[in-house]
């Protein structure tokens, strides 16, 4: 189990009956989750006295009450990120990849030398930060104009302005094709796809479905020196041993080095426990 347990300004103080209960900074958050299936008794005072929550509509979708601010910062290690509610429940953050930024960071110093990585659905750029604070140009990848300007915001406030970031708003699958056309290769591969969404013209678009396309299509750009490919998954269709084996056939046969997939979960303060947050699957050399 990949447990991220180094945060500071965030917390799962507990979690009960579809919710999780979390600190954000200063800010206590309950928000829906639906892999929380038990009702342990919520014993915390923090359950009666929540600055924000999220509550689903019966229409789709949902909304944020109570007393929060457009956004405010908190950070991990040296990195600053801006954290808001958002629609769908989120904040702009998923803290359970701390652990895998971590990873990252030390596979790039390990190299001392240049290191080029791709991030692929790189959302609001916390693999972005994590890589570049640790040296390593930079390729941020995400459709929506909104989540990559958030990136860069959360770059400026990190002190990396000026790092060998180049932001690209595009579709990943066809700005993959374009870089296989192009010849262009990186050291490390990010991957951080969405379970489920729509095309531009309303087609459905799963996970399950792409994943494999996907993997394989990006593959082809590792350099003759990589360091490591990683896929993230949130979806339960798609288990650790599935995304292992995908990437078995289609990177370690082809390159050997070392493959590790494992649950990504974060540390529950109130039970001690450790509450599944996805899936991640590493190939590294």
């Amino acid at each position: 189990m990949l447990i991220s347990d180094r945060w500071r300004d965030y917390e799962l103080l507990d979690c009960s009956g579809g919710s999780r209960l979390e600190r954000w900074g200063k800010y206590i958050l309950e928000r829906p989750d639906p892999q929380v299936i038990w009702n342990t008794p919520r014993e915390r005072a923090e359950w009666c006295r929540a600055d924000g929550v999220y509550t689903r509509s019966e229409r789709g979708g949902g909304s944020w009450s109570g007393r929060l601010p457009e956004s405010w910062e908190i950070g991990y290690g040296s990195l600053r990120f801006e954290v808001r509610p958002m629609g769908f429940k989120h904040t702009g953050l998923f803290p359970e990849q701390a652990v895998n930024w971590d990873r990252m960071a030390e596979l790039i110093r390990s190299r001392r030398g240049s290191v080029s990585v791709l991030n692929l659905f790189a959302y609001t750029g916390g693999a972005t930060a994590a890589c570049a604070a640790a040296g390593a140009s930079v390729c941020h990848v995400d459709a929506s104009r909104g989540m990559t300007e958030q990136a860069k915001s959360n770059l400026r406030l990190s002190g990396l302005s000026d790092a060998p970031v180049r932001y690209i708003v595009d579709d990943c699958r066809k700005f993959v094709m374009r870089e296989i056309r192009r010849g262009h290769k990186y050291d490390g591969i990010v991957m951080d796809p969405p379970s489920y969404g729509r095309g531009p013209s309303g087609e459905v678009w799963r996970l399950e479905d792409s994943v494999y396309e996907l993997v394989s299509l990006a593959a082809s750009l590792l350099s003759d020196s990589p360091l490591f490919f990683l896929v993230n998954s949130y979806t339960t269709g798609l288990s650790p041993l599935s995304m292992e084996y995908i990437m078995n056939v289609m990177i370690k046969k082809k390159r050997g080095g070392r493959l590790e997939a494992d649950e990504l979960a974060l540390p529950v303060t109130e039970t001690g426990g450790a509450l599944p947050c996805g899936a991640s699957a590493w190939w590294t050399v």
